[in-house]
């Protein structure tokens, strides 16, 4: 009796956590022999019926025994063997006529295959005969826009003919985004680890990286937000809801769970027996939202998603977050806090009017100060294009005698500049300096020139001044740019 109840509890948890899930249980065979990855998975409705199948570039054992199967439903349709590993699969229409068959084509070796109602039609390969001169000429075009790595993920929106961008992910690391009438990438991104997979969803590239991690990118580079994977990402795919016009990004992990992102969002946890390999999502027999697993042993999993099934940001995370249980030490409210509301209360005009004032005082002061260090040059960058030039001082010591360390730097691009003066200005009774003008030697583009002099102190009461030091151009009396100097108290007399 306690074995029956016991079962019966089991049961009944099961039968609970099916009925909570937002998925159906089509079908399981950890049997069924199938080894592959998400770009060798492709839904189509190959005879035109109306029936979708699934067609499968399968590895083959331990990388042997390459083939291709076509699934309907749980049973194999059809097989035949492939000459060499399948790289990529996919379903395209080949005519305009009625009934529109699509055909399917497969990447084995260096050659596409392409299949018309599941037998051989077509074989490109290599071509050793002159090409078409339309095709020659869209090669040509293709070839053009060249790469600095080699590409293993694409991602494609828009149109040829109109404005198209084409997302690469590469072997070294970066991802590269080209457009259209671009020759070269017009944005990389550089990611600090190799890709594992590259997904399109509302305009956001999602990239999954060796470390656990999923980026969101704009087109443009941006990062938008990263997600750290509980393991390591083994395959992703794009999960598609037509009905709802939802996109998001499923990502299979090596513990055997399946995750399901819209942006940074966690939508759905999805635990299966193994490590998962594939992912598939899309009209398949008749039932629209169909979602096929395959996993590191072989095995295949079917899932449908349910009707009534409407996924919530949050929803695959069970239980509260962490943070909701933690009690925020809020302090009471005084007398001083109730009143100083009851005053902002009735004086907010005026207090916002008053506020406003002073911000406006402040900012004429910020560029009556701004317009007076421009006209003197009192700033240690220049203001004029025809001299770029960018001045930092440094003391070191602790005295009488300091070092005084001048850091020019030309900013120019290409030009050189020559014919600069140094002159320090100085109260002659408090500091004493070996050199208070001299030449500057040629500066020569982006590199840093440090000038060294020694500057000593002669007062021995404890005070300290400010030396100017004035860049000028031989022959002109306005400085190009000018520093002030606060000179520290000499501690070396204080201790004598």
């Amino acid at each position: 009796m306690a074995a029956a109840s016991s079962s019966d509890s089991e049961g009944g948890r099961a039968e609970s956590s099916e009925a909570s899930s937002k998925w159906l249980d089509a079908h399981y065979d950890p049997m069924a022999n199938i080894h592959t990855f998400s770009a060798c998975l492709v839904l189509a409705d190959l005879h035109g019926d109306g029936e979708y199948k699934l067609a499968v570039g399968d590895l083959g054992p331990s990388g042997r025994q390459p083939c291709l199967k076509v699934l309907k439903g749980p049973t194999v349709l059809a097989e035949s063997a492939l000459p060499a590993l399948p790289a990529a699969a996919a379903a395209f229409l080949m005519g305009q006529h009625e009934p529109r068959t699509p055909a399917l084509a497969l990447a084995s070796g260096p050659c596409v295959y392409v299949y018309k109602n599941l037998r051989p039609y077509f074989k490109f390969s290599l071509p050793q005969l002159p090409p078409n001169p339309l095709e020659q000429d869209l090669w040509n075009q293709a070839k053009e826009m060249s790469l600095p790595g080699v590409p293993v993920f694409l991602e494609v929106s828009g149109q040829f003919d109109v404005a198209f961008r084409l997302a690469a992910a590469c072997r070294n690391g970066n991802i590269y985004i080209l457009r259209r009438d671009c020759k070269r990438p017009k944005y990389c991104i550089e990611l600090s680890t190799q890709p594992v997979g590259l997904v399109l969803a509302h305009k956001v590239l999602v990239v999954g990286s060796t470390q656990d991690n999923l980026h969101g990118f704009t087109h443009k580079g941006k990062r938008l937000w990263t997600v750290h994977m509980p393991a390591a990402i083994l395959t992703m795919n794009l999960l598609e809801q037509r009905s709802r016009g939802l996109q998001a990004v499923m990502a299979g992990l090596a513990n055997g769970e399946v995750r399901i992102y819209h942006d940074k969002a966690l939508l759905n946890v999805i635990r299966t027996p193994d490590a998962v390999t594939s992912l598939c999502f899309g009209r398949y027999g008749r039932e629209d939202n169909t979602l096929i697993v395959t996993t590191r042993g072989g095995g295949l999993i079917i899932k449908i998603l349910k009707r009534t099934a409407v996924f919530a940001e949050g929803a695959g995370e069970v239980g509260p977050p962490p943070a909701q249980a933690m009690k925020l030490n809020v302090p009471r409210k005084t007398r001083l806090y109730v009143d100083q509301t009851l005053r902002e209360r009735e004086a907010g005009t005026a207090m916002h009017r008053t506020f406003q004032t002073d911000l406006y005082l402040l900012r004429l002061r910020a560029a009556r100060a701004y317009v007076r260090a421009l006209e003197s040059s009192l700033n240690p960058v220049s203001a004029t294009a025809r001299e770029p030039l960018k001045l930092h001082a440094v003391v070191q010591g602790l005295g009488p005698t300091f070092k005084l360390t001048l850091h020019l730097q030309n900013t120019s691009t290409a030009r050189p500049i020559l014919g600069l003066l140094v002159c320090f200005l100085y109260n002659e009774v408090l500091y004493a300096l070996p050199r208070a003008f001299f030449k500057v030697p040629l500066l020569v583009p982006g590199l840093n020139y440090p000038l060294e002099t020694f500057v000593e102190s002669l007062s021995d009461k404890g005070i300290s001044d400010i030396i100017k030091v004035l860049v000028l151009r031989e022959g002109q009396s306005a400085p190009l740019l000018s520093a002030h100097i606060n000179m520290p108290v000499s501690e070396g007399l204080a201790a004598a």
